[in-house]
């Protein structure tokens, strides 16, 4: 092995002992990456996107952990796919808001999904668990497997309602992490299922800083605007 590769090896398997449990300190960085994502997200930086692509990589050798030989060695199919899906959306809305971005301004304009928008939310939603869940299970994902499916399915939807601009993304965050909180705990990894519940705080805020947002913006741009919600 080279002495790079050396570095690296050793520098992706460090470890902290808490509680008896051996942790990853990439498990804590990348989820410390994801949440700088998550508050430059709320600021309506464009710079959310790279940063929460750093923590994307970290995280999928995290979830892959049969794989990659993490001390809990489970392979969370879901929540590993789920970063890779993160990538994929995390250009797309890092593309979209550098081009929406005019004289220093915002990136985006906070505003409520449509209910033709939602409908599409929901119907999507219920079509990828559906066909995740077997999916998920006949590859050995860590169980409940519908978790694991919801788990993916709502990140992807609420990163892209996110690149949309639409205030409705905060919810479907929540929603993920009601859900994302009991299996991290289930599956000992334990930084990721504290930082969701700091997420769950978090994103109840940033819910409210988009929904006024969306109110005074519009406003000023549409003096006949109303909500949808």
């Amino acid at each position: 092995m080279s002495g790079f590769a050396e570095v690296v090896d050793t520098a992706l398997n460090q470890t902290l002992t808490i509680g008896g449990h051996d942790i990853l300190w990439r498990e804590i960085v990348g989820n410390a990456f994801g949440l700088a994502s998550a508050v430059g997200g709320m600021r309506r930086r464009v710079w959310a996107w790279p940063v929460g692509i750093v923590g994307n990589v970290l995280l999928f050798t995290v979830f892959l952990g049969a794989a990659f030989n993490t001390p809990q060695g489970e392979n969370l199919l879901g929540q590993a796919a789920r970063q890779i899906m993160f990538v994929v959306v995390s250009a797309y809305g890092w593309v979209r808001w550098t081009r929406s971005r005019h004289d220093g301004g915002s990136p985006v304009t906070p505003r409520w999904a449509t209910w033709p928008e939602r409908a599409a939310l929901v119907v999507v939603a219920a079509v990828l668990v559906g066909v995740l869940t077997p999916v998920f299970s006949a590859l050995g994902s860590f169980p409940p497997v519908w978790a694991d499916a919801w788990i993916f399915t709502g990140s992807l939807l609420a990163t892209y309602a996110m690149a949309r601009g639409w205030v409705d993304f905060w919810l479907v965050w929540i929603a993920v992490d009601a859900v994302g909180v009991p299996l991290l705990l289930r599956a000992q990894l334990y930084p990721s299922a504290v930082l969701y519940l700091v997420y769950g705080a978090f994103v109840v805020w940033g819910f409210f800083v988009w929904a006024k947002a969306s109110r005074q913006e519009q406003t000023v741009a549409d003096p006949n605007y109303q909500e949808v919600a």
